[in-house]
């Protein structure tokens, strides 16, 4: 079995802030985390989205699951930097 690639978490993050590409088209990413629950849930297309508090204070970021056009297919969901476990692909490194 293949080892995934990795990539740092502060590199994840700095993509994560690209939120636009310059033709004004939404970037979207897939991502896999850890819920306060312990479920382990896996969005094979997002993108980012706000949240109601201050994110930098928490260390949380808003995750938004889209489909094929981009159409939003759920809600905004918390995800705590420190659950990330996956980012496009690569396995998370602190």
């Amino acid at each position: 079995m293949e080892e995934l690639a990795k990539v740092r978490r502060y590199t994840a993050l700095k993509e994560f802030e690209i939120k636009e590409t310059p033709d004004g088209k939404q970037v979207t990413f897939s991502i896999k985390f850890v819920k306060k629950s312990g479920e382990v849930v896996f969005y094979p297309r997002a993108v980012a989205a706000g949240l109601r508090f201050n994110r930098s204070d928490h260390r949380m970021r808003g995750v938004l699951p889209v489909d094929k056009d981009n159409q939003a297919a759920g809600h905004v969901t918390p995800v705590h930097i420190d659950s990330i476990i996956e980012w496009n692909g690569k396995k998370i490194k602190l």
